[in-house]
């Protein structure tokens, strides 16, 4: 009771912040700001914070548009016909698809969580107290991940397309160790050592994510005695398939090769969500590597080869390109609308991400190196933007007097989860199963809990053993305990309509439009649920 009122005092407290009663004396740029009155800031805090999360989205379309060239890498293989002893040239994957989704494709979409998780631990180093930003922001993601990213995929698809898992063996297992997490957050916060997490604790925390990773992988190769026994329906050799990605040659820059070409406006619109710097109504343009067979002649090897060399010896011009493209306001098509107030409000939408499209133009074209380098510098500048998202965190906690765990559960995990929708996204509308963008969603679930909050708590939890030989203690681990039991209810509703869609339709995306608007708004009510219910128990209200 006595918990329950000082929440209550706590909420009382930041209205009095808001009618400019109490002033915050902390700021984020100048300390003229602390002149400006409580509302006012507030205001200003949250459009930063807005403007902060289109720069993820921006940044994301960057990273997912690497991530693809790195999946796409193969290697050289020489075989010798038994029959004729020739030498066999072919062309293999170096990435399995499964591992690919877990670890490039979940653990780059959750990294804005997990750089802010992180940073939010070493600012808190020397405190035998956790922050709140990190757990409260992972767990507030992972509903908006389970349901509103559910909720967007399942309409995505055209309508009466219907998209299925074609391996259902990997995603029970990634289901597993998905739910595994959350019930394992639980019984450490509870049950095991109530309110404290010891340094082994939070060392079995992140370990399990390797254990996730060979359950995953075993599955996938069917190894005995650790794989289920399940058939897997055929899916496409490709990652991304050459046929979901439609564009055309232009002669911009680098006419004179064809193994790189610009995808038009109306082209990309199945690459980036509508925030996008390359969204469907942007100006600037994207470079794509045509995708290449796997099994090829030693001829086309070499042909190859020799475009590779021609396109390196193209890097400098493409890299200016971007540059130029990023201060574009206003496209070919754009210019032919007869609607002036509609070219006026592109024009000034365009205004708006120009210095995000500068500041991700430094970003390397990203066919350099299999797409290696754009896929760190993308997860840098990710890096960057979760520590900015911090301080306008703490700003908005101090100016409004809201308690942290609620900013992190509500706006905080819906805006650093922008990447895992675009990504979602993306891969329901590109890909012809439903493997990663489902898998993306479950897998970032779990990324958020082993890597999550398991490496920042095993930043302070070392720290605290070796100076103070003190665990490390939990704020509020009644509140962040009730939204785990939370979500854990209301995400067996979400899995088992999945289930029943696969039963009844035959596949988890797509189907009638009635059907998937009709479970698109079904999702949308459980995260609901989840927030309010969460956001009403840790201000003490509930």
């Amino acid at each position: 009771m006595a918990f329950s009122h000082k929440q209550i005092a706590e909420s009382i407290h930041g209205v009095f912040n808001i009618l400019g009663v109490e002033k915050c004396e902390s700021y984020l740029l100048f300390y003229g700001e602390t002149a400006l009155g409580n509302g006012f800031r507030a205001f200003l805090y949250f459009l930063g914070l807005a403007y902060c999360f289109i720069g993820l989205s921006a940044i994301t379309a960057r990273f997912f548009l690497s991530m693809e060239n790195v999946v796409k890498h193969t290697r050289r293989v020489v075989e010798i016909d038994p029959s004729t002893n020739a030498e066999i040239v072919k062309y293999e994957k170096v990435w399995n698809y499964t591992i690919a989704d877990i670890t490039l494709l979940a653990f780059g979409t959750s990294f804005p969580q997990i750089s802010l998780a992180t940073i939010d631990a070493i600012r808190n180093i020397g405190s035998l107290d956790a922050g709140g930003l990190g757990p409260g922001t992972l767990v507030g993601s992972a509903a908006f991940d389970l349901f509103p990213i559910h909720a967007v995929c399942v309409v995505v698809p055209k309508a009466g397309e219907l998209k299925k898992i074609s391996d259902i063996g990997v995603w029970l297992v990634e289901l597993f160790w998905s739910f595994w997490a959350y019930i394992w957050l639980y019984i450490i916060l509870e049950v095991w050592t109530p309110n404290v997490i010891t340094l082994s604790e939070a060392l079995l925390t992140v370990l399990q994510f390797g254990l996730l990773l060979t359950h995953a992988y075993a599955q996938d190769k069917r190894w005995p005695y650790l794989s289920l026994p399940l058939t897997r329906t055929e899916r496409p050799k490709d990652w991304v398939p050459a046929e979901a990605t439609s564009c055309r040659y232009e002669s911009k820059v680098c006419n004179e090769y064809s193994e790189l070409h610009q995808v038009g406006e109306d082209e990309i619109k199945d690459i980036v969500d509508i925030f996008s710097i390359h969204s469907r109504n942007g100006t600037g343009t994207v470079y794509e590597e045509v995708p290449s067979t796997d099994d090829v002649a030693e001829s086309s090897n070499r042909y190859k080869q020799n475009k590779i060399n021609l396109e390196n010896s193209h890097v400098l011009k493409l890299w200016k390109q971007q540059f130029a493209d990023a201060l574009m306001l206003e496209s070919t098509e754009s210019r032919k609308l007869n609607n002036v107030y509609l070219r006026l409000a592109r024009i000034s939408w365009q205004l708006l991400l120009v210095p995000w499209r500068f500041l991700f133009a430094f970003v390397p074209p990203y066919h350099i190196a299999h797409g290696w380098i754009a896929f760190i510098c993308s997860l840098l500048f990710i890096s960057g933007i979760a520590y900015v998202v911090t301080q306008l965190t703490d700003l908005i906690s101090c100016v409004t007097g809201i308690n942290s765990y609620v900013i992190a559960f509500t706006a905080l995990a819906a805006g650093t989860s922008w990447p895992d929708l675009v990504a979602s996204k993306i891969a329901a509308e590109r890909q012809t199963t439903a493997d990663s963008a489902i898998a993306n969603i479950t897998c970032s679930n779990s990324v958020n809990i082993y890597v999550g909050i398991g490496i920042p708590w095993l930043i302070d939890t070392a720290y605290n053993f070796v100076v103070y030989g003190e665990p490390l203690q939990i704020q509020n681990a009644e509140g962040l305990s009730f939204s785990l039991l939370v979500f854990f209810a209301t995400s067996v509703g979400c899995i088992a309509v999945l289930v029943y869609r696969r039963v009844t339709l035959g596949a988890e995306l797509g189907g009638p439009r009635l059907w998937a608007w009709v479970t698109c708004v079904y999702f949308m009510l459980l995260w609901i649920i989840f927030v309010v219910l969460s956001s009403l128990k840790v201000s003490g209200i509930i």
